[in-house]
């Protein structure tokens, strides 16, 4: 491996990213950064847009399957870049794009915010969820976030805002898939002037709800699969007596059949060749085909 010269500070080569997602899969990125700041993000983009490398943002590593060969070029880890700022007279609300959702969504709940009382299971970021449209329980991203801060690593100097009318947000997907924009924050507007008693109390219940029926105690990516609406994953997948099935150390999920967990030492392609396997027999026994919503990045 080359040794390029004068990357900014912070920059390391060689790291494995298996603890920096929640299936603890993945294997070395060739450079890897945690900016602790935007100026640092900023200086990191623009050394590896000018040495021509990839560049790839993770968050929380929710909803991504890293390859066992890792990644080429720059993975930069947006999870140290927290803060958040809620007015609770107007609603309006701000948060880096490392802030955990489930944070931000306790935090307005305290403020008397409603509107991401659905969030508070998400085990991903505000950079991720606005990225994914992420969405539970019946809420989801489109439906509070005004607007993103973005980089283009073109121009990593000039960052600019997008308007959520301009994200094309449909069922777990936006623009900011197809584009090579990083998130720096997001700005969201919630229904003030609610009872904050009230309203924790509906963000503790849906936290119940998700950790009473997924397997939040085993390595996984939450949702695998999108829902073929009006049918649901998870059901066409359990119809089929997968929950259980095995590929090596990857299984379906005994709690939750649209959960794939690690049950201790699966490597990416295990989880690879699961996801391949439910997604045949769903299509060979009910004509469905399933599409993941988790990420691959390196296959």
């Amino acid at each position: 491996m080359s040794v390029r010269c004068s990357h900014p500070p912070g920059l390391r080569q060689a790291i494995r990213l298996q603890p920096f997602t929640t299936w603890k899969v993945g294997g070395p990125a060739e450079w890897f950064g945690e900016p602790a700041a935007d100026e640092e993000l900023v200086a990191m983009a623009a050394w590896a847009w000018q040495e021509g490398l990839a560049l790839r943002c993770i968050g929380a590593g929710s909803n991504l399957l890293i390859a066992d060969t890792g990644l080429d070029g720059l993975t930069l880890c947006n999870r140290r870049l927290q803060g958040s700022s809620l007015d609770a007279g107007s609603g309006w609300v701000e948060a880096a794009a490392g802030e955990p959702i489930p944070t931000l969504a306790r935090k307005a709940a305290r403020a008397g915010l409603s509107g991401l009382e659905w969030a508070v299971g998400i085990p991903g970021t505000v950079g991720g969820a606005a990225v994914m449209n992420a969405g539970a329980q019946g809420g989801c991203t489109a439906d509070w976030l005004h607007s993103v801060r973005v980089l283009d690593p073109a121009r990593p100097e000039q960052p600019f805002d997008l308007a959520a009318a301009e994200l094309d947000f449909a069922y777990r997907h936006s623009r900011l898939q197809q584009e090579p924009l990083i998130v720096l924050a997001a700005r969201f507007r919630l229904e003030p002037g609610h009872d904050p008693a009230s309203v924790s109390q509906r963000t503790s219940t849906n936290l119940h709800s998700r950790t009473s029926t997924q397997p939040y105690q085993q390595p996984s990516c939450g949702s695998v699969f999108r829902n073929p609406e009006p049918q649901k994953a998870g059901r066409l997948i359990e119809e089929l007596g997968l929950k259980g099935l095995r590929i090596g150390a990857a299984e379906v999920s005994t709690i939750h059949a649209n959960f794939i967990v690690n049950t201790g030492e699966a490597c990416a392609a295990d989880i690879d060749a699961l996801i391949r396997e439910v997604q045949h027999r769903v299509l060979s026994h009910h004509g469905i085909a399933l599409h993941p919503e988790v990420k691959r990045l390196g296959f």
